[in-house]
Parts: C-alpha cells; structure tokens; sequence
C-alpha cells in the first residue's frame, strides 16, 4: 500500500511543480507582448524647391541706434576719458577739450550783463523821475517820449546781454562730451592733443537695446532683397541654431570703394541673446520657377515600378506613402513632382524599415529632435 503510493504522490507532485512553472513563464511573457514599443527615431528633412539656391552672406551684429558723437563747440582735446570697448552711461563725460577761450568769453558775457542791468536800472529810476515831472506839466511830452525810449533800449540790451551769457555757459558745458544713452563705445577716432573741429567725428556709440546684424550685398544680388523680406540667420559661436530675421533696411547707393550695398537684418535680441562684434551668417533662399521639388536621393524608393516617398505627419508623427514622379536625379537629390510642398517632412533615411501608418520620433542627422518649422540653415 505504501508503495504504491509513493510514486502516486510523487507524480502529483511533478505535476504540480510544471504547472507552476507554465504559469510564471505565461506571467513573464505577458507584460512583454502587452508592452507597446516605443517610437523609432528617424532622420527627416525637407523638400525644397528645385532651381533654388541658398545663398550664405558673412556679418557682424551691430546695435540698431549707433549714433557717432561729436563736440558741438571746436578745440583742442585734452583729456580722453573712456576706450574702445568701455561700457558707458547716460550722461557720462566721455572727453574734455581746452575750455580756457570759452571760460574767458563766458566771463565776457557775464561783464556785459552787469553793465546792461546798472544801464537798465538808471533808466529805470530816469523814467520813474521823468514820469512824476510829466504830471507835474514840468517837462514836456517829446521828453518823456525820450526816456521811455531809452528805457526800451535798456530793456533790450539787458535781455541781449542775458542771451549771450546762456550761450557763452552753454559753450564752456560743450567743452565736455556726454554718453547720450547708455551703451559701449564701439569707436574712437581722435586721440588727445588732436584739434577738432565742431562736429568732427570723436566717438561711435552702440546703444543698448536692439540688436541686428549687418552684411554687405554685391550689386548682383542687390536685386534679389527688399525691406521686410524674412531670412535666417546664425551666430558663429553658435553653430546650428538658426533664427528668423527680417530685413529692415538696405542702403540706397553702393560703398564708393567697394561697391557693395549695406543690409541690416532685424532679430528678437531678447531670443537670440547676441552681443555687439559677433559674427553672423545671413541664409537666403532664392525663389524657383519651375515649381518642382528636390528631395534627398535616400528619401525616394519605389514599389512594383511606381516610385514614391515616406511623407510625416507633424500632428501624429506617423508616415504615409507618397506616390512621385521623379524628374532626374542629381549627385545627392532628386527632382520630383508630386502632392508634396517645400513645407512637408519626409524620410530622408532608412525607407526599407518603415511600414504604412508607423509612429515614429523625428530628428535630423545629428540625432536631434525636430522642432517643425522651415530651417534652411541645416538643409540635407
């Protein structure tokens, strides 16, 4: 009895053991199969239009108000109080000139003053007296009409002699240059012991405030901009990061000397952060007239003949087939026609991996996400 049911319950045993591990293995698997896979990433690119050229203008960021400040009085120029460079504030002396002249005019104009008020002032005591002797029928009116011409006179001269006392201590204040607004010098063009004149150029201010970026046009391209046309632009010290700019002015008349025409392309400085002398580079597109497309070479595949696309979609990040028809094929792009726009996404690698409707995580060649919108800096 005892033996037979030891093998009895020892098969149980085994039994229940396998049953055991059947279901730890299902309970393993299950979560695995039940997990959803996240989205690939994949390398994704625009088209752009064919027979368009991007053209890259060097520049340098500027301040948009860069006033040059001058004396407004001549001499010689005695102290230089600031560098290249140097952050400066409203109000700021900047530079002295010799003031002794305008001291001593300045003490001219005051002798003056005090002549013409003592002048003023007997007048003033004769036309009192002449008046009490007219009521009195002690002088007669051709007389008094005399002084109180004198008076007038006097007044006159008084209101002259203050004038040119306002204007001579005007003169000695412009014996000293002032930082009209807050900003760095960003020129200097005279040295101390230099005699100017008034209005001779002393100093460059970039103000603080806006910032924008200058670039130099040859003649035959200068046809191909106009103001407020949008561009994109990037700083040197920050390759890879284009902004939006627009072009907010263009010089009228070519550089005599080098014959190019000045462009100052405006930007949100608040985004960009850019400081004054960085250099920049200015991305044009020309315009096409075909109406086709180019697209990278890796982009375009085909199925049963019929040749065709990966296209995005930017709200649901999944992939459609695009039928095309290609035009030529170039070194590295094709050029094709189809539904697409220079606006669209479409697979610009690894089309033999993808399936109709397959959600996937878009960045560019340099495993970066893609943040939608036109980037002609980065191009293919």
């Amino acid at each position: 009895m005892n033996a037979v049911s030891r093998p009895s319950l020892a098969r149980q045993l085994c039994h229940y053991a396998f049953a055991v591990a059947a279901l730890a293995i299902a309970a393993c698997s299950a979560p695995e199969s039940s997990q959803q896979k996240p989205p690939r990433p994949a390398i994704v690119a625009q088209p752009t239009l064919s027979g368009a050229q991007l053209a890259v203008y060097p520049g340098e960021v500027h301040s948009r108000h860069e006033p040059t400040l001058a004396f407004r009085v001549g001499g010689e120029l005695t102290e230089r109080l600031v560098e290249t460079g140097d952050r400066v504030k409203a109000g700021q002396p900047l530079a002295k000139l010799d003031a002794r002249d305008l001291l001593l005019q300045r003490d001219s104009a005051r002798a003056q003053l005090a002549a013409a008020k003592a002048e003023h002032r007997n007048a003033d005591a004769e036309l009192a007296r002449y008046r009490d002797l007219l009521a009195r029928k002690l002088v007669s009116e051709s007389q008094f009409e005399a002084i109180q011409t004198r008076f007038d006179s006097s007044a006159a001269q008084l209101s002259h002699a203050q004038s040119q006392l306002d204007v001579a201590e005007n003169q000695v204040g412009y014996a000293t240059l002032k930082a009209p607004r807050d900003g760095i010098i960003a020129r200097r063009m005279v040295d101390s012991g230099q005699i100017v004149a008034a209005g001779q150029s002393v100093f460059a201010l970039a103000a603080d405030g806006e910032r924008e970026v200058r670039i130099d046009l040859p003649e035959q391209d200068f046809t191909r901009f106009a103001v407020g046309q949008m561009v994109t632009l990037e700083l040197w010290s920050r390759p890879d990061m284009p902004f939006t700019g627009q072009i907010r002015e263009l010089s009228p008349a070519a550089d005599p000397n080098l014959r190019t025409f000045e462009a100052r392309i405006a930007f949100d400085n608040h985004q960009v952060q850019a400081e004054l002398g960085q250099s920049a580079r200015v991305f044009v597109q020309s315009p096409s007239t075909s109406g086709r497309l180019s697209v990278p070479m890796a982009a375009v595949t085909a199925d049963d003949g019929q040749a065709y696309v990966w296209a995005l979609d930017p709200q649901s990040l999944t992939l459609q087939k695009v039928s095309i028809t290609v035009i030529s094929f170039g070194d590295e792009t094709a050029e094709i026609q189809g539904p697409l726009t220079p606006d669209s996404w479409i697979l610009a690698a690894g089309t033999q991996l993808v399936q109709d409707g397959q959600r996937v995580r878009p960045v560019d060649r340099q495993n970066r996400p893609i943040e939608f919108g036109a980037n002609l800096a980065q191009g293919f």
